[in-house]
């Protein structure tokens, strides 16, 4: 099956949407489908205000349009609200294609952080974005249910994984820093509420993983702790890996997908009771909610990190790539681009309920042609490659 995959989130940005992607688009090719990424590599772009690292494409209308058509999907998903993802939706309404969506990112949240920006009108621009799909595909029941009181109608269950492979335990004595050490690990910006990290009562180090605009002012402002920058494939991993527990002090994000890394790395998770977290983490199993931070993260150094290993293993990416091949649609209803087979959900089968795991279980499909593009392709100097789930 030709499937695209429309992105405005691509490489070299560094974030859990493209980690998704990535694995997904790698995933679908090992199972026999041809895919083809669209993302802002092809075409001009200019780096966002404030966000050098995320381009935004100018004028891709066109380019959208012809490799829409030359490429011919079967299945089209636009996975991002961007340039990309609005001049995909429009070419694939003015040719009665259809289509899915994904809901990665809570960008009301975000506008409103920034700017003066009602959140009635920003959620009423994604709707309206989003509605023109098939299906919209959410990573968690309470994402989902939150959606669904703003008058979302068309949403399906897409969970995220986690690479346990690379992703596993091992020595704390990678990072010389006091004990117990708590990480952050993501953009270090205003919206992931970071600050609530760095001012948190701790008694040992902390470190933070990543970067962003905040990043120069904050290291300034906390000397005692120590900011890495960017870390990537196997060096993220070991940073993680080397911490006692991990604070997500986000309260915006759809998901969280290093919540999931750090468990793989059998790290403890303290966090908000906010959606995100609430789906993910297993409070008192794999982590601790609390609204005081300070309060979780403590309870968080109790836990087993085994049972936050054993947790991580059920998301590989294999399963979850199925749910996703089973939320897409064909682009035709009738004619020779009509899907073979695709899984079909009912409408009001909430997610996790008997009916929707019976109805999303997904149908093998099998392709006539061979990958002529993958994740791993348009990802070159990034090394994702599909993940396996190792002990």
């Amino acid at each position: 099956m030709r499937i695209m995959i429309v992105t405005d989130a691509w490489f070299p940005q560094t974030n859990g949407v493209v980690r998704t992607l990535a694995q997904t688009a790698a995933w679908l090719g090992r199972f026999g489908h041809e895919v083809r990424t669209l993302t802002p590599r092809d075409f001009r772009s200019i780096a966002c205000p404030t966000y050098p690292e995320i381009r935004l494409s100018l004028f891709p209308g066109r380019g959208v349009r012809d490799a829409i058509d030359s490429f011919a999907p079967q299945a089209l998903h636009i996975a991002t609200e961007g340039p990309l993802g609005l001049a995909a939706r429009r070419h694939c309404s003015r040719r009665s294609m259809r289509f899915t969506t994904s809901y990665h990112t809570q960008f009301p949240q975000y506008l409103r952080a920034r700017f003066p920006i009602p959140l009635e009108a920003s959620y009423w621009a994604m709707r309206r974005f989003h509605s023109a799909g098939a299906r919209c595909m959410v990573s968690t029941r309470t994402l989902r249910q939150d959606l669904a009181k703003r008058g979302f109608r068309n949403l399906a269950a897409w969970r995220r994984g986690v690479d346990t492979e690379m992703f596993r335990p091992r020595s704390k004595d990678f990072l010389d820093l006091p004990r117990p050490l708590a990480a952050y690990v993501g953009r270090v910006a205003i919206e992931k509420n970071i600050e609530a990290f760095l001012k948190m009562p701790w008694s040992g180090g902390k470190i933070v993983i990543g970067d962003g605009p905040e990043r120069v002012r904050l290291q300034g402002q906390y000397p005692d702790v120590r900011f890495t920058g960017y870390r990537f494939q196997e060096d993220l991993a070991r940073h993680l890996a080397a911490a006692d527990i991990m604070v997500f002090p986000s309260r915006t994000d759809t998901f969280g997908l290093v919540n999931l890394e750090a468990m793989a790395c059998g790290v403890p998770v303290a966090a908000y009771p906010v959606t995100g977290p609430i789906d993910v983490i297993d409070d008192g199993v794999t982590g601790a909610l609390d609204e005081d931070l300070g309060r979780a993260a403590q309870r968080a150094l109790t836990l087993d990190p085994e049972a936050c290993r054993r947790h991580a293993l059920q998301y590989g990416w294999d399963v979850i790539t199925r749910e996703f091949e089973a939320n897409l649609v064909p682009c035709h209803s009738t004619g020779s681009e009509c899907l073979p087979v695709l899984g079909e959900r009912s409408a009001g089968a909430p997610v996790g309920s008997a009916a929707d795991s019976r109805q999303s279980q997904p149908k093998l499909i099998f392709a006539s042609r061979l990958v002529r593009e993958s994740a791993l392709v348009r990802a070159s100097s990034s090394s994702i490659r599909p993940s396996r789930t190792r002990l």
